[in-house]
């Protein structure tokens, strides 16, 4: 648990938050636009209000990110690095300050809310490399004189949509890799958590990065619904449901534009016989309640063979019952609320469901023990559900809530086929010292990210992010490589190095002689 000495400050201490856009470099405000309250989830307390921006700004905001695009695109690779660079800088001197907005807003605990702007940090270092990771290709000798080279461009602008649980960390996916490759870039975060951004906006200002460059615009759906037919669009990335990826992937195919979509999931934490069972619980409170289970890599079902089944359940509920549940900002506390009131009544909602269908609730985390300041918080404290059918509701819905389904299983081969089954296939984690039942694992989890003996199989910033089925729609994951290769699209060149004169017979390559057969016409240069 940690005991960190948390930054405390109250709503009148912040003073009211005016959320604005930043546009145009400049902070602006949308006065047609309809505003609606920005709550802290700690205390349930309106500690502000938020624009939803209309239709019209988010046209409006795309012409200004285009006209910056000409601009940023010409600058060179170096030049826009640096930028970046001081980005990465101006995180680390504001990083307590850039971790208390999201404690705010978004209420995961303070200690993760820095370890969410550290991610960012080193997301950032990993695109300041880019110089190198975007390099081309060239071939030469490919027929006599000619070479052939392909070189890797921007495309123009993107709009990224952020889901409400990982406000910083979804704009490191996203706009350090779009900018530094060229592109510009419109941010749209989440009413619920807008905070971050707010500060981000400052930084931009505040290490000069040209005007137009990263843009930030408020609102609801009806912002990026303007990208879907925009010409100057030539992208969309979104982290959040399945149903809204597909709605979003089948609106950019219409109209040609690339999509980076990122959906749902529901992931095992599988438990061996030989697991160090010490090191799997330990792994279980922050896979299962880290950021109060809403996250795309959260443990929501812990899958158990026989053998050490029992001590699997009396462990975990052992273990849980200590997980102290309170305010975001206190050092004592390790699990914060959720988001919101409707949040809390959907993960209610299941726990009921999960009692009807028959399991066994062997932790309710309703009610949850609270001090007076938080009693209007949202909170849903760790709850465990144990005799679970798979075929149970509980265990096939994403909950996004601190919910454990315990389910038995007879070997890995049998919970091999339970993930396969799944619609989603995000992450998955195995605990055990066999190398036989690793490798097995590794290989045959129908899941685009596996972890053995991690309860987060979150691949560092180097490496690319992002599940498989209905876990990822598009083709390309975040981070890494596939971040860069979304980004950039590849202009081939083919060039004849000399002018030629007369018909050209490389050196020590002798004229073949004439062939009966009729004249050959290449269809490439020769």
């Amino acid at each position: 648990m940690s005991q960190e000495v948390a930054r405390v400050a109250t709503s009148e201490e912040m003073g009211w938050v005016k959320i604005k856009n930043f546009v145009d470099g400049e902070w602006v405000e949308d006065p047609s636009a309809e505003r609606v309250p920005l709550y802290n989830p700690s205390t349930g307390a309106v500690i502000g209000e938020v624009p939803l921006s209309s239709p019209e700004t988010s046209r409006a905001v795309v012409e200004s990110a285009s006209q910056a695009y000409e601009s940023w695109r010409r600058l060179s690779i170096a030049q826009r690095v640096s930028y970046v660079f001081k980005m990465r800088q101006a995180m680390e001197e504001n990083l307590e300050e850039l971790a208390f907005s999201i404690a705010i807003d978004q209420a995961k605990h303070i200690s993760e809310a820095r370890g969410e702007v550290r991610r960012v940090i080193e997301i950032i270092e990993a695109a300041c490399s880019i110089p190198t990771l975007i390099q081309g290709e060239s071939l030469e000798g490919i027929a006599g004189n000619i070479t052939g080279r392909v070189i890797r461009q921007p495309l123009g602008v993107f709009g990224g949509v952020a889901p409400f649980n990982f406000p910083a960390l979804v704009f490191g996916w996203f706009v350090p890799f779009a900018i530094s490759v060229g592109n510009t870039f419109i941010f749209k975060p989440s009413p619920q958590s807008p905070f971050f951004m707010q500060k981000m906006g400052t930084i931009f200002t505040e290490i000069g990065l040209p005007k137009g460059v990263v843009s930030i615009i408020n609102g609801d759906h009806r912002v990026p619904e303007v990208w879907y037919d925009h010409p100057k669009i030539v992208g969309v990335c979104s982290v959040g449901s399945t149903p809204t990826a597909k709605k979003i992937a089948e609106a950019c195919g219409r109209n040609g534009k690339r999509a980076m979509l990122l959906g749902g999931a529901k992931n095992y934490l599988v438990v061996m016989e030989d697991a160090q069972m010490d090191i799997f619980v330990d792994n279980y409170l922050n896979s299962c309640y880290g950021s109060a289970g809403q996250r795309c890599l959260a443990g929501s079902i812990v899958a158990a063979v026989p053998e050490i089944y029992d001590e699997v359940v009396a462990r975990i509920v052992e273990a849980s019952k200590g997980v102290v549940v309170g305010d975001a900002l206190d050092p004592k506390v390790y699990m914060g609320p959720v988001i919101s009131a409707e949040a809390k009544r959907r993960i209610e909602h299941f726990i009921e469901v999960g009692v009807k269908e028959g399991a066994k609730l062997a932790l309710d985390g309703r009610s949850p023990r609270l001090p007076e300041k938080n009693k209007n918080g949202y909170f849903v404290g760790p709850t465990i559900f144990t005799e679970v059918n798979p075929d149970m509701a509980i265990a096939k819905e994403e909950i996004f809530g601190p919910v454990v389904s315990v389910v038995r299983i007879k070997d890995l081969d049998e919970v091999l086929q339970l993930i396969r089954k799944q619609r989603v296939g995000n992450g998955a984690c195995i605990f055990t010292q066999n190398l036989y039942h690793t490798e097995k694992f590794i290989s045959d989890a129908d899941v685009g990210m596996v972890g053995v003996n991690v309860g987060i199989c979150a691949p560092h910033p180097y490496l690319p992010f992002g599940g498989i089925k209905d876990s990822l729609i598009g083709t390309n994951k975040v981070q890494g490589k596939d971040g860069i290769d979304f980004f950039t699209q590849n202009k081939i060149a083919t060039i004849r190095v000399s002018s030629p004169t007369g018909r050209y017979i490389g050196v020590g390559v002798k004229p073949e002689p004439d062939k009966p057969s009729g004249e050959v016409r290449s269809c490439v240069a020769t």
